[in-house]
């Protein structure tokens, strides 16, 4: 686990530059929202869920959330189908502020090239370290 000022970020998981995680799991990458990310958007009031079987491309938005300050659209992390989509977060949003690497998670893709991910950040990396820096000077966090 990395820990950046009040931040954590588990070292296993892949980041994007939208704050969105990758685990790669067996054949299955599950993805959802890391805590700087939900940090900044603040308490989420609305996921809408991503549909089973829907294709999607890495940098695809592929579903939206809603927060007090924010209507997003999230990016996939990775190629692939959607093979799950986490129906507890549309009925309790929540779960992403309070559980953003367990029960908060999003979606969990079956990908069509895992090493897509290799573009990705990890957490124990300087990149990374550097990425959230300029984030929290830009968004004052």
């Amino acid at each position: 686990m990395t820990t950046i000022d009040q931040y954590t970020f588990p070292d296993d998981l892949y980041y994007d530059q939208e704050h969105v995680w990758a685990r790669v799991e067996g054949d299955v990458v599950t993805v959802g929202l890391s805590q700087f990310g939900q940090d900044l958007a603040g308490e989420i009031v609305y996921v809408e869920v991503p549909r089973v079987g829907r294709t999607v491309a890495q940098g695809e938005a592929f579903m939206s959330m809603e927060s007090g300050k924010w209507v997003g659209r999230v990016k996939s992390p990775v190629s692939g189908e959607i093979a799950e989509a986490n129906e507890d977060v549309e009925w309790e949003s929540t779960l992403v502020n309070e559980d953003p690497y367990g029960e908060g998670w999003l979606a969990k893709i079956e990908p069509s090239d895992l090493s897509e991910l290799d573009g990705l950040m990890r957490a124990d990396s300087p990149e990374f370290a550097a990425f959230i820096a300029e984030e929290r000077a830009k968004y004052d966090k």
